[in-house]
């Protein structure tokens, strides 16, 4: 099966090909606005990291945006930083290269002399990106290079027995052709880690899963919390799902039924090919990021109550197991699996159905949140890491 992606230089493969404007810290944000706004096509990421922050959450920082930045859906991007803030361009430019050579500019406010001289250089800068990056076409590509992403957030029971038994069924299908699919939200596996310890590709795979979840609950535990407490979210409870063991057996639905190759670290870059586990925080947002970090070009977030998430690297698709949603929060849904239970559409059918849908976004179809211009940004802080 194949898709019309960007290849990149670095080996990676796009499905976007995005020109990044971000601010290196938070006090640089309106400058870096200013210029995404005012060059042509360009995609603006909010970054609210970058200073006053701990050691470990200042390296987290860099390893997520750099991955950001490496991701095949950009072609180069254009940090904007202030001058005085703890991660200076060096630390940013070494993070980058690291994980890719494609072109990145930095500039600061403080060395231009001023927000409009800033944003006037800038400006110049995206455009030239730009103008690079339309020279570059669309071809055909494997599907063994997709990177799948796999999330859910306002959950509902539809979510577990329709949207991600659908995604579970696509999960299977992207891995038997030789693509990759990521599971994640560590907290949201609570109850069901035996489970996945039965799915390791091997002994030690499966035992590092159940660790894994289990390590995310001692946590809560020994800073007094019981995660039960705050999840299900009201959202969820409202819904229909009553304790996180329920949400969990549904949660892990999305990863169907292959074996997991490996368990990986939050917004590690993602080299294995099969079903991976990414240890992550439930916030939806910021799981989210941490998979397009690793790599993954495209995300399946399946939502029963409906939630507008999007995201500037990657195309976030939408999919319910409520009909109703669907109907009434339309301009914020992509694809609506309640067939499997209203008509008796077979599982196999939609799995089928949803891949199409992916492949057609791969190659250039718009989502939902890209109409409507959504860019959500959040990246975990490790002394609250579940």
């Amino acid at each position: 099966m194949k898709f019309m992606g960007y290849r990149r230089p670095d080996g990676s493969v796009g499905v976007r090909n995005h020109v990044l404007i971000l601010p290196g810290c938070i006090c640089s944000a309106g400058a870096a606005r200013k210029i995404a706004a005012k060059a042509e096509n360009a995609s603006y990421l909010y970054n609210p990291n970058g200073c006053a922050q701990n050691s470990e959450d200042t390296g987290l920082t860099l390893e997520i945006l750099s991955g950001m930045i490496a991701n095949g859906n950009v072609y180069g991007a254009l940090i904007v930083g202030l001058g005085c803030e703890i991660i200076q361009k060096d630390r940013y430019m070494e993070a980058i290269r690291k994980k890719t050579d494609k072109p990145v500019y930095y500039i600061s406010i403080q060395e231009e002399g001023g927000i409009g001289k800033t944003v006037e250089k800038g400006v110049a800068i995206a455009n030239k990106l730009r103008q690079e990056a339309d020279r570059c076409v669309r071809e055909e590509c494997d599907i063994s290079h997709l990177i799948l992403g796999m999330e859910c957030g306002g959950s509902d029971p539809t979510s577990g027995f329709s949207a991600n038994t659908v995604l579970g069924n696509t999960s299977d299908r992207i891995v038997d052709l030789g693509g990759t699919t990521v599971l994640s939200e560590t907290p949201e596996a609570i109850g069901a880690e035996n489970i996945l310890k039965r799915r390791g590709i091997t002994p030690e795979v499966g035992q590092k899963l159940y660790d894994t979840v289990k390590a995310c609950e001692q946590l809560y535990l020994d800073a007094g919390e019981d995660i039960r407490n705050t999840n299900p979210s009201p959202g969820n409870k409202a819904g229909g799902i009553t304790t996180l063991e329920e949400k969990s057996l549904g949660c892990i639905h999305k990863s169907g039924t292959r074996p997991f190759t490996d368990v990986i670290r939050y917004g590690e870059k993602i080299t294995q090919k099969g079903l991976l586990f990414m240890d992550s925080t439930a916030y939806d947002v910021a799981s989210t990021v941490a998979k397009i970090a690793g790599g993954a070009q495209v995300i399946v977030f399946t939502t029963g109550r409906g939630t507008p998430v999007g995201n500037a690297v990657a195309p976030v698709i939408k999919i319910t197991g409520n009909h109703d949603t669907f109907v009434r929060l339309n301009d914020m849904m992509d694809f609506d699996t309640s067939a499997s239970y209203r008509e008796g559409v077979p599982i196999e059918t939609l799995g089928k159905e949803l891949l199409d849908y992916i492949i057609e976004v791969c190659s250039g179809k718009t989502v939902k949140a890209e109409d409507n211009d959504i860019s959500d940004m959040a990246i975990n802080q490790l002394h609250s890491y579940c």
